[in-house]
C-alpha cells in the first residue's frame, strides 16, 4: 500500500497547497459559506478531470513504457508544466484574446473579475475548440483500429477495420468526412472557423508523424505508418510533442465542461490542475508496475474511449453532452476492458483447463 501511495505523494501534497488557496480565494470573496462551495467545487472538478483523462494516462503509459529515463523526467517536469499551466490556465486566456481581439492583461482582468463574460466568449468558441480536438482524437482512434495488432478485444471487428490500414491515410480520410458531417451542426458564420480548426487538428497530427518519420530515418527514405509509430514510441521531441498535443485535446473537454459548473477561473483552473497532477503521476504508476502487460485490453479500452470522446466533442458543436455521460462512457470502456483483460488472462493461464 505504501509502494502504491509513493507514486502520489506530491499530488496529495499539491492538492492539500491548492485546495487551501481554493479556500482563501472563496472566503475573500464571500466569507464561510463561499470558502465551503470553493473546496468542495475544486473537488468535483478535480474527481472529472480524472475521470475524465483516465484514458488519457493509459495511453499515455503505453507510450511512455518505452522511454528512456531522461524523456520520462521531461514528461513529469516540463509536460507537467504545459499540461496544469500552459493548458488549463494560458491556453484558455489565448483563446479569447484572440477571437475576441483584446489583448492578455484584459483577458486576464476579464477572467478575474468578470468571469461570466468572460466564460460566454470561450463558449461562444466551443465549437472551434471542439472541431480541434476531435479531429485530433478521432486520429489516434482511428489509426489504432486500422492498425494490424496482434492482440485483438473486439477480434471480429478488429481484424476487419485493420483491412482498412492497408489503404494510405484511410484514418485522414475518414477524419475529414467525420469533419465535413459536423460542419453540417453549425451555422453559417461560424462555418469556416470550424473548417479551419478541424485542419489545423488533422495537421498538427500529421505534423507529429512528419517529425516522427524524419527522426526514424537518417538515410530520409520513406518510412511506413509502423516505424512512425515506433518513433513515437521510443520518446524524444516527436514523442514529447504526441503526448502533448494528445493532453490538450483532452484538457479542451474538461475546461469548457468546467465552466458548466461555476465561472470562477481561480477554482476551475485549481481543480483540473489537481486532477492534472493526478492523471500524470497515474501514467508513470502504470509503466512502472506494467499493468499495460498485467491487463492486454486496456490499451484497447482506452483508445474506444478515446473514440467516443472524439464524437461527443464533434456532436456537442450542435447538441449538449452532460459531462457525467462524456465520463461514464470513458469509465465503461475502461472497466470492460479490465473484466475481459482478467477472463484473457484466467482463460490463458498455465492452470487453465480446456473447457
Amino acid at each position: 500500500m505504501m509502494k502504491t501511495l509513493r507514486h502520489f505523494y506530491f499530488d496529495i501534497f499539491f492538492t492539500i497547497v491548492c485546495l487551501m488557496g481554493a479556500a482563501y480565494w472563496g472566503f475573500t470573496h464571500g466569507g464561510v459559506t463561499a470558502m465551503l462551495s470553493a473546496l468542495f467545487i475544486t473537488l468535483v472538478l478535480a474527481l472529472m478531470e480524472i475521470s475524465l483523462s483516465f484514458d488519457n494516462a493509459v495511453v499515455n503509459a503505453s507510450v511512455l513504457k518505452h522511454w528512456d529515463k531522461f524523456w520520462k523526467t521531461i514528461f513529469l517536469t516540463v509536460g507537467m508544466l504545459i499540461a496544469v499551466f500552459g493548458m488549463r490556465l494560458v491556453f484558455p486566456i489565448v483563446i479569447v484574446a484572440v477571437t475576441a481581439d483584446m489583448g492578455m492583461r484584459e483577458v486576464v482582468d476579464l477572467a478575474l473579475n468578470n468571469p461570466k463574460e468572460y466564460s460566454a466568449k470561450l463558449m461562444a468558441h466551443h465549437a472551434e475548440i471542439a472541431a480541434f480536438g476531435g479531429m485530433f482524437l478521432l486520429l489516434v482512434f482511428l489509426n489504432f483500429v486500422f492498425d494490424d495488432k496482434d492482440i485483438h478485444w473486439f477480434g471480429w471487428l478488429e481484424k476487419r477495420l485493420a483491412k482498412f490500414g492497408k489503404v494510405d491515410a484511410m484514418s485522414v480520410f475518414v477524419a475529414i468526412i467525420a469533419l465535413m458531417i459536423s460542419l453540417s451542426w453549425v451555422d453559417d458564420v461560424h462555418e469556416p472557423a470550424v473548417l479551419m480548426a478541424g485542419v489545423w487538428g488533422i495537421l498538427i497530427y500529421m505534423a507529429v508523424n512528419v517529425l516522427s518519420a524524419f527522426l526514424e530515418s537518417d538515410d530520409g527514405e520513406a518510412v511506413d505508418g509502423n516505424e512512425v509509430a515506433g518513433a513515437i514510441a521510443k520518446g524524444g521531441i516527436a514523442g514529447f510533442l504526441y503526448l502533448e498535443v494528445l493532453d490538450a485535446s483532452f484538457s479542451f473537454d474538461g475546461v469548457i465542461g468546467a465552466f458548466a459548473i461555476t465561472n470562477d477561473v481561480v477554482i476551475i483552473m485549481t481543480g483540473l490542475a489537481i486532477g492534472a497532477m493526478f492523471v500524470r503521476s497515474m501514467t508513470i504508476f502504470l509503466v512502472e508496475k506494467g499493468t499495460l502487460d498485467e491487463f492486454v485490453y486496456l490499451e484497447h479500452g482506452a483508445h474506444y474511449a478515446i473514440g467516443a470522446l472524439a464524437i461527443i466533442m464533434l456532436i456537442s458543436m450542435r447538441f449538449h453532452v452532460p459531462e457525467i455521460i462524456t465520463g461514464l462512457i470513458g469509465v465503461a470502456f475502461i472497466v470492460a476492458s479490465v473484466i475481459a483483460s482478467i477472463r484473457h488472462r484466467k482463460h490463458n493461464s498455465p492452470n487453465a483447463t480446456d473447457g
